[in-house]
């Protein structure tokens, strides 16, 4: 059976690119189009000039259609934004299959500006390359995944030697005039490693600019700041991503409109609320291939306006209004807590679990979601080498000890896969959902599992039956709040394994409950 997005492509007018050279001057392109002669001079603004999939982080790709209109203003938007001209010189390693490098082609054209490309391969087998590239064109913008700075400081060795530290070939970094963080969450606890890092070498802080951006906006979206601008606050550990203009009187709109909203209501919440971010632009797609739903959202009580709803969710915070991404709606995770629930989003667990042990887990390579209403499952792979003969199951202590204490969150499973085990999307995104269900269905490589189960016994004390019966009592350093403690909400628990967990790195953990 054919899916909907084959029978919309094939309804496309394809244009066969080896005639696009032989079209004459007096050529008739009302009648080229009609009687199938292609001497193709561009689309029309409300033609189809892009399908571009989503990134698929939450479900299935989706395919965007992106007219010649919404590709042109979405380019001068971001060329404004980043004030890019003639004398400017982009460098990237983003691939130009993914939108936002295909984007830094296009505004590379609309500025007239220079862009120095290399391969994302490349950049992942040597990550100082990157800042060799920036170095070496002497680059003044540079977009990058938040992803890329912990990654320079973990493994940005010089071509030399993997042992010589991540300053031993000096770089010149004072041209960037932008260092564009295009995914969120955007950490500022790494911004600010970042920066000392290579703050001698000339890198200056101002020239970092979060910015915020998606598929189906064709890309860009809004900066919290470029250039010169200072750096200010952040909220939650994240720094903002956009920055709203001042509030707006009744009839005023703003070209990009970005507002929060309560998605269930569809009525805009005041500052400091939490909400769905919505987007209204002439960058707007014109929809998903046969699906125009989320595309066209009305905010309650204002017709005429089309809304696309994001699925991120995101808060405005401080007199400058900054817009905090706080991460995708369907990854948060609903907690159980005295007088009911409160939601948190998964890579503030993930990244509590990452710290724990960094010497063990891959950066990036954590995933927390949970497996039904009253658990949450932590899933992080191992570095290479680095399981065997390593304390497993104090890692998996240490993960959910870290959780518990940082965010509040009680986990009930910690598992341990091959590097390589979770699934991601073509731009290196953790899809948890994915994730979630191959773990349920027993299809991630693990390497330990650590299940763990809540009675009424002292929350200091874990259990261990181990193969030949016996059983290993160890206890830990768990911080509970007084307050937990006091309300019966955490209890203790009870771990179960079958196998030495210390000598024998492929086990499966099960609960005794």
């Amino acid at each position: 059976m054919k899916s909907p997005a084959s029978s919309a492509l094939k309804c496309l007018r394809w244009v066969p690119v080896g005639e696009l050279d032989s079209r004459r001057a007096d050529d008739d392109d009302d009648a080229g189009r009609t009687t199938g002669n292609y001497n193709y001079t561009g689309c029309g603004p409300s033609e189809t000039y892009l399908v571009q999939y989503t990134s698929g982080a939450t479900g299935p790709p989706k395919p965007v259609a992106v007219t010649a209109g919404a590709a042109a203003h979405n380019a001068r938007a971001a060329r404004a934004a980043y004030a890019l001209h003639p004398g400017s010189v982009v460098a990237s390693w983003l691939p130009q299959y993914h939108d936002c490098g295909l984007m830094f082609l296009l505004l590379t054209v609309a500025a007239g500006a220079t862009c120095v490309l290399a391969s994302p391969a490349a950049f992942v087998r040597r990550p100082r390359l990157w800042l060799d590239l920036v170095a070496e064109f002497r680059a003044t913008c540079t977009p990058v995944p938040s992803f890329a700075l912990p990654l320079v400081l973990r493994r940005g060795r010089s071509a030399g030697s993997e042992s010589e530290a991540v300053t031993a070939r000096p770089v010149e970094l004072g041209s960037l005039r932008n260092l564009i963080l295009i995914n969120e969450p955007i950490y500022k606890s790494s911004v600010d490693k970042f920066v000392t890092e290579f703050a001698p070498a000339g890198l200056d802080a101002s020239a970092i600019s979060p910015s915020y951006g998606l598929a189906e906006n064709c890309t860009f979206v809004a900066t919290a700041w470029r250039g010169t601008e200072p750096r200010l606050g952040s909220n939650k550990k994240l720094l903002p991503s956009a920055r709203l203009p001042p509030l707006l009187a009744p009839g005023e709109e703003p070209e990009i409109e970005i507002v929060v909203v309560d998605g269930r209501t569809g009525e805009p919440v005041a500052d400091g609320v939490e909400g769905e971010i919505w987007i209204s632009s002439p960058s707007n797609a014109s929809g998903y291939l046969r699906n125009r739903e989320v595309f066209c959202a009305s905010l309650a009580g204002r017709s005429g306006t089309s809304f696309v709803r994001t699925g991120d969710c995101g808060v405005v915070r401080g007199p400058e209004r900054f817009l905090y991404v706080l991460g995708r709606t369907a990854d948060a995770i609903a907690v159980n807590i005295k007088d009911g629930q409160r939601r948190v989003h998964a890579h503030y667990v993930e990244t509590v679990a990452f710290a724990s042990s960094p010497e063990y887990l891959r950066g990036g390579c954590v995933a927390a979601f949970a497996t039904s209403p009253s658990s949450v499952a932590v899933v992080a792979e191992l570095q290479k080498g680095r399981g065997d003969g390593a304390d497993l199951r104090n890692i998996c202590d240490g993960v959910r000890r870290a959780v518990w204490k940082e965010e509040g969150v009680s986990v009930g499973s910690v598992v341990l896969v091959e590097s390589g085990g979770l699934p991601k999307t073509t731009s290196g995104k953790l899809r948890r959902g994915s994730a979630r269900d191959k773990l349920l269905a027993g299809a991630l490589p693990k390497v330990f599992v650590a299940d763990y189960a809540e009675n009424n016994e002292d929350v200091s004390t874990s259990k261990w039956l181990l193969r030949d019966g016996s059983k290993d009592k160890c206890r830990t350093s768990w911080v509970v709040p007084e307050a937990a403690a006091a309300s019966g909400e955490l209890g203790g628990m009870v771990v179960m394994a079958s196998g030495n967990a210390t000598s024998h790195p492929r086990l499966r953990l099960q609960s005794s409950l």
